[in-house]
C-alpha cells in the first residue's frame, strides 16, 4: 500500500508516483483519494515506470502524463467511455467482493511529448519497450501503454467511425513502424 508520505518517492528514473497517480485533467478537477491499496498495484507501477516510461523519457524529453492510476473513486469522475475492467488504470486493485477491477492486472497510462508525433511514439514504443497492450487514438492525441502478465504486446487503433465513435481495429507493430517510424 501507499501512502500520502510516499508519494514524492521515485516511481522510476524520472517519475514519481505523484506523477502517475495525480495524473489527468480528472484528477485535478475533483481531486478526490486515489492511493493503491494493493502491493501488486505499487509494484506495477514501478514496472510501467522503469520498463516504459523511463527509457520514453531518456528518448522524447519530457513527458506529459494525461491519465494514470485510477482507483474506483477516481472512475466515477472520468467522463466519456472509458472500461476499467479492461483498461489496467485499476492495477491490481479489488472490487468489494475481492476479485480484481481488470482481471489483466498489471498498469497503464496515457502519455504524449509535447512536438512529438503520436504515430512516432507509438511505433517507438511497440518496437523498444515491453508492453502488454497499446491503445493509438491518432497523431495529435496521448497514448495509452499498459505492461501487465499478459505481456501480449497488443497494438490497438482506436479509429473514428462515421459517427465519431472510435472503433478498435487490432493492428500489428508492422503497421505503426510502417507508417510512423522514422528514419
Amino acid at each position: 500500500m501507499l501512502t500520502v508520505g510516499d508519494m514524492d518517492r521515485p516511481c522510476g528514473r524520472h517519475v514519481r508516483f505523484r506523477d502517475l497517480i495525480e495524473a489527468g485533467e480528472t484528477w485535478r478537477r475533483v481531486r478526490v483519494p486515489n492511493l493503491p491499496q494493493q502491493a501488486g498495484t505499487v509494484e506495477a507501477l514501478q514496472r510501467l515506470a522503469r520498463d516504459v516510461l523511463d527509457p520514453a523519457i531518456d528518448e522524447f524529453g519530457p513527458i506529459e502524463i494525461t491519465y494514470g492510476f485510477a482507483s474506483q473513486e477516481l472512475t466515477k469522475h472520468v467522463p466519456g467511455r472509458i472500461d476499467p475492467s479492461l483498461d489496467q488504470h485499476a492495477g491490481h486493485e479489488l472490487r468489494r467482493d475481492g476479485r480484481p477491477i481488470c482481471r489483466r492486472l498489471g498498469a497503464a497510462a496515457d502519455f504524449r511529448f509535447p512536438g512529438v508525433c503520436s504515430g512516432s511514439l507509438a511505433a517507438w514504443v511497440a518496437a523498444k519497450v515491453p508492453f502488454d497492450r497499446l491503445y493509438f487514438y491518432g497523431t495529435d492525441r496521448p497514448i495509452h501503454v499498459s505492461v501487465g502478465p499478459g505481456e501480449s504486446r497488443a497494438v490497438v487503433s482506436m479509429s473514428p467511425a462515421p459517427s465519431g465513435r472510435r472503433v478498435p481495429q487490432v493492428r500489428s507493430s508492422q503497421w505503426l513502424a510502417d507508417r510512423y517510424a522514422s528514419g
